[in-house]
């Protein structure tokens, strides 16, 4: 299996970039570079002062619609979405069910594009019967093929404890990650990478509708830049009835990826937002932040919640925003964010708690079975790579 060395180096060269790393990016991806935000392009303070500012501009429920709609189509337009492409056929390829304790797992894969496949696995209780919940998990960049996207210990847990609670669950693989990256030429560091990640969260909605979800209660969550998949596509889809981002939302802060930050989602000549307006674009749908002290989230209790609260007020809604900051937590989707986000899910798309948490408090997560990553890929003898699949980032056709 082939390291992604291009992804982890485009991770750190984003999160440390300097004005000339910044330049290169925007040439590879033909954008000015002044309208690129990426990493730490603000400081703590600027990041606050910024929403001060902003409080000022919207006042009524009215004015923030305004600014809502704003920032959606300047991500959109940024990421080269201002028109959808047309909507093919999903052509889902589905593997063998694999039955455990309450809950059961099968490898997908679906056609977002003509040739162009989103590879996961579907979650599901058992004895399931009538539209269930959906959600979707995104992953972060863990990079480390020990400690690797979707498939890493904790992230299969939190899918099959959703399952097991009620929940349809869709955990997919960002741009070049997991089997197409591993046995083909898929890349994470592509000029791309935000534009087709974003598709394919919308074409993954459809996916989920297709199998029949409640169109009422679909959710997704995520930590680090699966934190940002979930907010950006909250923001630009009002199908997502739910909304989880963890650690990852800040106000100065951009995100570190090109897949986050790489291009223009942010920024025009006349107009400048950040991840927490981004993520207040959920309002007035049901959002929780989930932050830690070792992050650039650790501001979140005196700085960024306190901002999306006041926008939820407008709608008179505080009750449908919560935060949970765990300031001796570090970076990741661990025990402890797990045990804030399982409550909030449970309480807003009618899920049953009890099959997640025990009588004293613990999570029920003993009886998980964590699979190898290669037990995870979609692609197998009975399940070939399809003729028409595309082998590398290159070969997408948008038209």
């Amino acid at each position: 299996m082939k390291i992604i060395l291009p992804l982890l180096l485009g991770f750190l060269i984003l999160n440390s970039c300097n004005s000339k790393e910044k330049k290169s990016i925007a040439a590879i991806n033909k954008v000015d570079s002044t309208m690129l935000c990426i990493g730490y392009h603000w400081t703590e303070a600027e990041g606050k002062e910024f929403l001060e500012k902003q409080r000022k501009e919207y006042t009524t429920v009215e004015d923030w619609k305004k600014r809502a709609e704003q920032i959606k189509t300047q991500i959109l337009k940024g990421a080269g979405l201002e028109k959808f492409p047309k909507k093919g056929p999903l052509n889902p390829i589905m593997g063998d069910k694999r039955t455990y304790d309450g809950y059961q797992v099968q490898n997908v894969a679906f056609e977002s594009l003509p040739g162009v496949y989103v590879t996961g696995s579907l979650y599901t209780p058992l004895n399931a019967a009538g539209n269930l919940p959906g959600i979707l998990n995104t992953h972060g960049h863990w990079s480390e093929l020990d400690d690797y996207g979707r498939y890493r210990s904790d992230a299969q847990k939190r899918f099959a404890v959703m399952a097991r609670m009620g929940a349809m669950v869709f955990a997919y693989d960002m741009v070049g990650y997991g089997q197409l990256a591993q046995e083909y030429e898929w890349v994470h560091h592509h000029p791309e990478a935000l534009k087709l990640q974003l598709w394919n969260s919308i074409r993954s909605v459809d996916f989920l509708l297709s199998l029949g979800a409640d169109p009422d209660k679909i959710a997704i969550t995520g930590a680090s830049g699966g934190g940002t998949q979930a907010f950006l596509l909250t923001a630009i889809d009002d199908r997502i009835s739910v909304s989880v981002p963890v650690v990852q939302v800040s106000a100065h802060f951009f995100g570190g990826c090109v897949c986050e930050s790489g291009m223009p989602i942010h920024k025009s000549d006349n107009f400048q937002t950040n991840n927490v307006e981004i993520a207040a674009c959920a309002a007035p749908r049901p959002l929780m932040l989930v932050s830690d002290g070792d992050d650039w989230t650790k501001n979140t209790p005196n700085v960024e919640f306190p901002h999306i609260l006041y926008i939820y007020g407008l709608f008179n809604k505080p009750e449908l925003t919560e935060y949970v900051h765990l300031p001796d937590d570090e970076h990741g989707y661990d025990y402890n964010k797990r045990a804030a986000v399982y409550p909030f899910l449970a309480k807003h798309l009618g899920l049953d708690l009890s099959k997640a948490v025990n009588p004293d408090g613990s999570l029920n997560e003993n009886t998980i079975v964590i699979e190898d990553i290669k037990a995870l890929y979609p692609f197998d003898e009975k399940h070939p790579f399809p003729a028409n699949g595309i082998k590398t980032n290159d070969d997408i056709s948008w038209n």
